[in-house]
């Protein structure tokens, strides 16, 4: 199974770079597990209790954790918003 993961408008692309190398090539291994995993683990995606669809992408680095809100659109969309 292979998802496509896009960005919505700039909102993750201007949160992604101003990040450091190392956090970027991380988050890059994630959506990369995303893309091509049939059953991600909930450490690296997760759906957000009481909320209707709403993801994070969860990307942890030397003990601090980056989160990509995310959604599904036609069933193997993931589409990225906010990051944090």
């Amino acid at each position: 199974m292979i998802r496509q993961v896009i960005a919505y408008k700039n909102y993750f692309l201007d949160f992604y770079e101003e990040l450091p190398d190392n956090v970027q090539r991380k988050i890059e291994w994630t959506l990369n597990l995303i893309r091509i995993t049939q059953q991600v683990p909930e450490k690296y995606f997760k759906h957000l209790e009481g909320t209707k669809g709403l993801y994070e992408v969860r990307v942890e680095v030397g003990g601090n954790i980056y989160r990509i809100f995310s959604f599904f659109d036609k069933g193997n969309l993931v589409v990225l918003g906010n990051g944090f």
